[in-house]
């Protein structure tokens, strides 16, 4: 049977509690034993009329409280013994109160000071883009999001992961040295606990992205993210607007209902493997994904114009002068594509565009364009010859993303054409999709690091070729080896025979791709950093998700460099309206063109320009592209 507590036993608890409240417990301490001590001397004073001159209550509780602050003060006190001790007693009493009380601040201030570096204080920020996670791709949101927020007014990114504080910061500072006007907010915890997610201040942020952690099976934990950050979404007046990379095609059903309306969430492994098939087949249109995902040239934005109610969208296409209409964005949010040219707009309509940025899709104010009928309208006839032609490609490596990539070509090449696939057997174990309409696929055992099978495959017989990374089984920086391996040793068989060979490799790391080099639009190296890319675009506006999915998905419009004597007949300079309005009366949209004799230019990137002055006049070559926006 348990006793009851004594006084002793609660004043200990009581105590005992007080003092683990930390700094401040201690100080209250303090400032009561003091004011105790300074009332109990102020009172044995006044009772014993010891005080000099008579001193009043209230100046013997001044007196008392300034020898407790300053020691020195008692050096100037006359009167009695029985004073002179009473104020001894209270000096010796300050020097230990404010000795302590000192010791106590100094404790508490590093202590503060320490958990400031080591980042677990709260966030106060409204408008931010927060980023939970951390990989190699964080550096090149951060880079980019600082170029999307130039005509921003103190914009800021925060940072969440199971990292040190001043470590990320060191790391951002190291490898994005030009943050421009950019805050970038570092804090240590995990992001799966909803009490450290509370410091991000996610009810007030712009948007979140969740990076894929550095494990075999990433999805769980992006998952698990989700669950946590919509757990805590009822706090805030607007939606949230969450981005999230999934890779096993397994686990997106479960990722969207997580998300439900609340996230965009991006399929990586299919997304590039959409990529590679599309570039692979077409010289130069990696260069233009390139320039439309990041900030450094035009991207794509959303812009009401209501100059644009009741007209066609072939007469849009002609109202800007430095910018291209691609599509239109309905009142129910509904995203259309290269439209019917005879669709009229709407006032609910908003238009999507290719600008600089989104303050420069503007009309040009121009009554009337200037269009050369006489030139419009070249051979259509050759241009059906050449796109007729079958293709032989070459795949060398492996992993799940082939089968992809297989499915994908087949949609966009003609009956008879070829795919050879050659892979390491000790490496991974090709799983081949069933039969393709389109295309014949052999496979091919063997090193693809060994040069003499390289050599023996006689790589310039074929169109194009595709390099994989063997990530199913090797690790990324062995596979990304690899691949940098076989490489090499392409590009100087490329050197050797005096061809120049269409390639798309694979690289996941993107420092690798960095050692790799591109060498010209046709050696292209497909890798994270355009999930990256493409993460910075949805976060600043989630309907460029739904583009993008269009973009690389078969069915629908998509992206082709088409022969300019499509669409003009060459003999003179030409403005750009004449490319846009002959281009239309095709159902076509002109956004862009490249020039071949600039191909192997980086300073020109490789001859591709998109979204030119539709008033600049250019001499083209007969060999030169238009860049159009069509359903084949």
């Amino acid at each position: 049977m348990s006793r009851e507590f004594s006084r002793k036993d609660r004043f200990k608890y009581a105590f005992d509690t007080m003092m683990s409240r930390g700094t401040a417990g201690l100080i209250i301490w303090l400032g009561v034993i003091s004011a105790i001590l300074i009332l109990i001397f102020s009172i044995i004073i006044l009772a014993t009329g010891t005080a000099p001159e008579n001193e009043s209550f209230p100046t013997l509780l001044w007196m008392s409280l300034m020898r407790t602050m300053d020691p020195g003060t008692i050096g100037g006190d006359q009167g009695g013994p029985g004073f002179l001790m009473s104020m001894l007693l209270v000096t010796f009493s300050g020097i230990f109160i404010f000795s302590a009380l000192i010791g106590i601040l100094t404790t508490g201030l590093e202590a503060k000071l320490d958990s400031l570096r080591k980042g677990r204080s709260r966030v106060v920020e409204t408008g931010h883009t927060v980023i939970l996670g951390w990989s190699e791709q964080v550096f090149t949101i951060v880079a980019e999001l600082s170029i999307a927020n130039e005509n921003q007014k103190n914009p800021c990114i925060t940072i969440m992961a199971n990292r040190d504080k001043i470590e990320m910061e060191e790391e951002i500072r190291e490898k994005v040295p030009d943050m421009r006007n950019t805050r970038v907010v570092c804090r240590t915890g995990n992001p799966v606990e909803p009490g450290d997610l509370e410091r991000m201040s996610l009810h007030t942020s712009k948007s979140i992205i969740i990076l894929s952690p550095d494990a075999e099976n990433p999805d769980p934990e992006v998952i698990k993210i989700m669950l946590a950050i919509t757990s805590k979404s009822t706090e805030r007046k607007r939606p949230v607007h969450m981005v999230a990379l999934i890779n096993n095609p397994d686990n997106i059903q479960a990722a969207r209902i997580v998300g439900g309306d609340q996230a965009e969430v991006i399929l990586a492994g299919d997304l590039i493997a959409r990529m590679a098939a599309q570039t692979c087949l077409q010289s130069g249109l990696s260069v233009v994904y390139q320039g439309l995902l990041d900030y450094d040239g035009d991207e794509i934005y959303f812009e009401q114009v209501p100059l644009l109610t009741g007209k066609t969208f072939a007469e849009a296409n002609l109202f800007f002068e430095t910018s291209s209409v691609i599509g239109l964005k309905t009142a129910d949010g509904q995203i259309i594509l290269n439209p019917s040219m005879n669709r009229i707009i709407s006032a609910e309509d908003s238009v999507i565009a290719i600008s600089e940025d989104d303050d420069t899709v503007v009309p040009s104010g121009k009554n009337s364009v200037e269009v050369e009928k006489e030139i419009q309208n070249g051979s259509i006839s050759h241009v059906e010859e050449e796109e007729n032609t079958t293709r032989r490609i070459i795949m060398l490596g492996w992993n799940w993303r082939g089968s992809i990539i297989i499915r994908e070509l087949s949609n966009y090449l003609q009956p008879g054409s070829s795919l050879t696939l050659v892979a390491d057997n000790s490496l991974c174990d090709p799983d081949l999709p069933e039969k393709q309409i389109n295309l014949d696929v052999n496979y091919l055992p063997g090193n693809t690091t060994d040069r003499k099978v390289l050599d023996s495959l006689s790589l310039q017989e074929f169109d194009h070729i595709i390099l994989l990374s063997y990530s199913d089984n090797l690790d990324v920086q062995s596979a990304d080896s690899s691949t940098l391996m076989t490489l090499l040793h392409i590009r100087d068989m490329a050197d050797k025979l005096g061809q120049h060979f269409s390639l798309i490799s694979e690289m996941r790391d993107v420092r690798n791709r960095n050692l790799a080099e591109i060498t010209g639009a046709d050696d292209y190296i497909v890798s994270d950093q355009l999930l990256s890319l493409l993460l910075t675009q949805v976060s600043e506006n989630k309907d460029l998700s739904a583009i993008f999915q269009d973009l690389f998905d078969p069915e629908g419009s998509e992206i082709y460099l088409k022969p300019v004597h499509r669409y003009i007949n060459i003999g003179k300079p030409v403005n750009f309206y004449t490319v846009v309005k002959s281009a239309s009366e095709l159902s076509e949209i002109a956004i862009g063109y490249r020039i071949n004799s600039l191909r192997s230019n980086p300073e020109s990137d490789y001859g591709v320009v998109v979204n030119p002055g539709k008033s600049d006049r250019v001499q083209f070559a007969d060999d030169d592209k238009i860049i159009v926006l069509a359903e084949d």
